[in-house]
């Protein structure tokens, strides 16, 4: 992917509004619109689950020895622990022998973090970490939205928000949500199509190779569970917000596709060989290759749709990331 099509400001910079970036349509054929267009994609009857967690300012500056780092707070455990990743200034992730079981990272405002051992199996670049003071507290006073490199320049978190956002939690944003504005939503409304959230907390991007999707916390209440199931008993489809929600309902979901509620971890990973079976459409950003994100993309519309429509999108001009375009897939057959 060249690296013009990463979208490294906010649209708000580049002149536009949230939802005048720009849109693509994919399914049995390609449109192209603007996202403030969605209602006109959508039918009456449809229901748009979108996702409640709203993003911390998890990234905290530090040092491990000498070394000045970033800490990304991820997720809290049951045990009191922080799920964690350190990275250079630079954004950089520390290699492996610079994290080991016991080091003490020194933090802003006088706080110590102290590794425990790797999160998942087989992977070094998540730690276990016990903290001196509330985490929570120490973000608020001293954290920024965590970012990459493909940004340059830091921005506000109010950047960093969606208009469903409600319980803090998400490391980074859910940004499917981001292009949504309340006048797209009201619009929705009016059209016959119904809103439900679910709430799964995000952690952090996965770039080592092989590494499969985090853990993550994730409530679907009961309300949204029957919605969802009494759409889907009316003929009407299910479009997912982001591949959080995707998650979320395919966790809560049984082999027949009927949602129940739950509230506690999902480690559920979609792909290929593990469709949807809740999920019709999916409204999504563009992810970067490799990334974990496309398997499930895949299991929602298929590898002819998800193929074609980001092939297109690196043709026309199409801007990657969170600040950059959106699309809403449908497998190819489930369009009009």
């Amino acid at each position: 992917m060249p690296d013009r099509r990463n979208a490294d400001a906010p649209p708000e910079a580049r002149g536009l509004a949230r939802d005048e970036v720009r849109l693509l349509v994919a399914g049995d054929r390609s449109t192209h619109a603007r996202f403030r267009e969605l209602p006109l994609y959508l039918r009456p009857g449809d229901l748009v689950v979108v996702n409640n967690s709203a993003t911390t300012s998890a990234a905290v500056d530090g040092t491990l020895a000498d070394l000045p780092i970033t800490l990304h707070f991820a997720t809290w455990l049951d045990d009191g622990g922080w799920v964690v990743e350190a990275r250079t200034r630079e954004r950089i992730p520390l290699p492996d022998g610079e994290l080991r079981a016991g080091a003490v990272l020194e933090l802003a405002g006088g706080a110590r973090a102290t590794l425990r051992e790797p999160w998942l199996p087989g992977a070094r670049r998540l730690w276990i970490a016990d903290v001196t003071v509330d985490p929570r507290v120490l973000m608020s006073e001293h954290g920024r939205p965590i970012t990459y490199s493909y940004v340059p320049r830091r921005w506000s978190p109010s950047y960093y928000t969606t208009v469903f956002g409600r319980i803090p939690g998400s490391a980074e944003m859910p940004s499917a949500a981001r292009p949504f504005t309340h006048d797209v939503v009201l619009d929705l409304v009016s059209s016959g199509v119904s809103l439900a959230p679910i709430t799964l907390h995000t952690g952090v991007s996965s770039p080592e190779a092989g590494e499969p999707p985090s853990p993550e916390r994730l409530a679907v209440p009961a309300a949204t569970a029957r919605l969802v199931n009494d759409t889907k008993g009316a003929g009407g489809r299910i479009v997912a917000v982001g591949t959080t929600v995707t998650r979320a309902l395919e966790s809560a979901a049984d082999k027949d596709g009927r949602v129940r509620p739950v509230s506690g971890w999902t480690e559920l990973v979609l792909g290929a060989d593990h469709p949807a079976r809740v999920v019709d459409g999916l409204i999504t950003g563009w992810h970067a290759p490799g990334a974990s994100h496309l398997d499930l993309l895949v299991a929602v519309a298929g590898e002819t749709t998800v193929r074609r429509a980001y092939a297109e999108a690196l043709d026309t001009g199409y801007l990657w990331h969170e600040f950059g375009d959106s699309a809403l897939l449908f497998r190819a057959d489930d369009r009009d």
